[in-house]
């Protein structure tokens, strides 16, 4: 059985749907409302590198699995959107703006050119005033370059890094992350078929870095989801790798 399949299959085990695309009940922006009955209550913003896989639905999932707080995700995430994107449209912070999440997870495109991380730090900024100012914590869902701009990964980390600091946020490093995987095992298929989107590994490795940061604790030993043991273990040491080398204010 097909990797990704047996994830989306782990996944169900914790909810009730798992696709490669967002449900209807996951996005909606305007019409989203925190779940005050949730102990945590986090809202997704961002693009097909949020939505593809379903990542929110995954960080519940392992959350859940891990016998953590209980855990409300919801998604505003739309193909090719950047966060100046998000803002014009305003469903974003609609949402944003019905207080009770307590954490709110912003990401656009890699951002590794000079004009586009201008655009990261600027939005991101705009949205983290809004953010702070309904009760949330914001943060960075760091990703990567597509295959073809490879020798950009150190540029797309320092922009996230960036943007988080310049926020006062956290920082959720996926894409150092996958870095930190491939220096143990340069086969893992972190990408999928395109080249840019995750595989359901790169998907799983991402989560594995949101849930620690905002939970403050160890990816290590959280739920495989179906994932073989060595390589979940592999994936969950090199996110806890990427959180450590992070800076200090980005961190719980």
């Amino acid at each position: 059985m097909p990797l990704a399949i047996q994830l989306c299959l782990a996944v169900l085990a914790f909810l009730p749907a798992c696709s490669m695309e967002p449900t209807d009940t996951d996005t909606g922006g305007s019409e989203i409302t925190p779940d005050l009955t949730a102990d945590v209550r986090i809202l997704f913003i961002g693009n097909s590198l949020t939505y593809v896989n379903d990542l929110p639905a995954v960080v519940k999932a392992l959350a859940s699995g891990a016998g953590l707080q209980s855990t409300q995700v919801a998604t505003a995430a739309y193909p090719d959107f950047g966060l100046e994107q998000h803002w014009s449209a305003g469903d974003s912070r609609a949402a944003i703006e019905k207080d009770g999440w307590t954490h709110v997870v912003m990401q656009q495109g890699p951002s590794a050119l000079e004009t586009s991380r201008v655009n990261l730090l600027q939005w991101s900024n705009t949205f983290a005033e809004i953010i702070k100012q309904h009760g949330a914590m914001p943060g960075m869902y760091m990703v990567w370059p597509s295959t073809d701009r490879f020798f950009d990964f150190d540029r797309v980390s320092e922009s996230y890094r960036l943007a988080a600091e310049a926020i006062e946020g956290q920082l959720y490093p996926a894409g150092d992350a996958w870095r930190a995987a491939w220096a143990r095992n340069p086969s893992l298929a972190l990408y999928g078929p395109d080249g840019f989107h995750p595989s359901s590994l790169g998907t799983y490795t991402a989560a594995l870095t949101i849930v620690a940061v905002i939970y403050n604790r160890s990816p290590v030993g959280l739920p495989a989801l179906g994932v073989p043991a060595a390589t979940a273990l592999l994936l969950q040491e090199s996110a806890a790798e990427a959180i450590a080398a992070a800076p200090a204010a980005t961190r719980p």
